[in-house]
Formats: C-alpha cells, structure tokens, sequence
C-alpha cells in the first residue's frame, strides 16, 4: 500500500463506510466473503451491505479491487494511518477553511484530553517548532 496522500480528491465517508474502510486497511486484500465473514455478519450486516458498501468506497476512490482466478479482491488504497491523515486534512480544509484553530479551541474548551494524549500533542508542537528551526 502506498504512503501517497491524496485529500482533497475523495468523496465524504458516511460512519459505515469509514468503519469498513479501516478494517480493509487493517485485513486487505480480502473477498467480500472474507469481509462479510468477519465484519459484516458479527454486525449484523447482509451479504449484499457489505458489497454495496466496498463498491461505494470503491467508487469514491478510497479502494482498489483486482480479480484473481475469477475472485474480486479489495484493499485499501491507503494504510489506516494516511486514510487517517486524509480525512483530518480534508476536514479541516473543507469544514474549518483551513485554519486548526477552531479544533484546538474545541480540545481546550471539553478539557477530555488524557495526560497522555496531552503529552503526544505537546511533543507534536516540539517537533513542529524543531522543524522551523534552521539550524
């Protein structure tokens, strides 16, 4: 799977839809059957859901399927963490207008951040301010 980004160019993901991406980023490259199998019947999803659904995603660009000896396979375009990635970015450029701020106004204003979510993001702005740095 490759590490290209490419936000901006893909279609909204429903909560369905970004629930079975993930688990094809997870599995990939997997049968519908295989997927029905382990996602889709523990859920209470039909057969024919779960095919709708990796056809959407297929569609929408976030999947890649190829046949192999008469079977369709599915993967992921993208690992979890840059599928991750591109729907952060495509979030806040699309519903923040490109600026983080109303995000970290949000993280201070609920206060339901961990010490140790605290302590990765303060580690992240380090990293951020060291990139700045010509040294």
């Amino acid at each position: 799977m490759g590490a290209e980004s490419n936000s901006f160019d893909l279609q909204p993901l429903g909560d369905q839809q970004l629930d079975l991406l993930r688990y094809l980023a997870d599995r990939g490259p997997i049968t519908v059957g295989e997927v029905y199998k382990g996602y889709g019947n523990p859920k209470g999803l039909a057969r024919t859901t779960v095919l709708t659904v990796m056809e959407k995603l297929r569609t929408k660009g976030y999947v890649s399927r190829r046949k192999i000896k008469g079977v369709f396979y599915y993967s992921a375009k993208n690992d979890h963490n840059v599928i991750l990635k591109d729907l952060v970015a495509d979030f806040v450029q699309k519903t923040l207008g490109g600026s983080l701020s109303p995000f970290v106004t949000y993280l201070a204003d609920t206060g339901k951040l961990s010490e140790t979510q605290l302590e990765d993001l303060k580690k992240m702005v380090d990293d951020l301010e060291g990139e700045e740095d010509p040294c």
